[in-house]
């Protein structure tokens, strides 16, 4: 693959957590981090800051602690409050090769959207949109011929994953 193909290629981005704050007057920030610990976040780097208008810039060599209540972090280049203050509502987003394989059975969101889903009976629905956090289970938005939302619960609904083939293969009725 050449130069020219590599970027042409979307870059997977996982969203990992968000700035929710200032802490102090030196540019800390505090963090809702949906990593588990959640101090983990500030393992995974670059990270790229995504403003609410959709700004990205990459920033690198983020240092922080767990601070009880939420992780506060050193966020190079800012240096003062009011620098923190803005940043307020960015999300944290890191490259999906900074991120450690998954355990068997398990998958990263980013890793599923794109693929093709088929029932067991090899009935196309359509593609992996996104995928929803419900509470009690997670589900798949999948958009094809019309967007159906499936419980991505194994081994009831999603039978299989196959990233070879780009497929997910699902028991579920094409007119439901």
């Amino acid at each position: 693959m050449n130069d020219d193909a590599r970027s042409t290629t979307p870059r997977k981005l996982v969203l990992l957590g968000a700035v929710s704050g200032a802490v102090g007057v030196r540019g800390d920030v505090k963090l809702q981090s949906w990593t588990e610990p959640r101090a983990q976040i500030l393992r995974y780097q670059p990270w790229i800051l995504r403003s609410a208008n959709g700004v990205e810039r990459e920033v690198q060599g983020v240092r922080g602690r767990d601070g009880g209540k939420h992780v506060v972090a050193t966020v190079p280049g800012v240096s003062d409050r009011d620098a923190a203050e803005a940043l307020r509502g960015t999300e944290i987003l890191v490259p999906r090769e900074a991120l450690p394989p998954p355990a068997p059975g398990e998958y990263y969101w980013v890793d599923l959207e794109g693929l093709r889903v088929v029932t067991v009976e090899g009935v196309a629905l359509g593609e992996v949109s996104h995928l929803l956090s419900t509470g009690a289970n997670d589900v798949m938005v999948v958009r094809g011929e019309r967007e159906r939302m499936l419980p991505f619960v194994q081994p009831d609904y999603v039978k299989s994953v196959d990233f070879e083939s780009g497929t997910i293969t699902v028991d579920w009725d094409p007119e439901f």
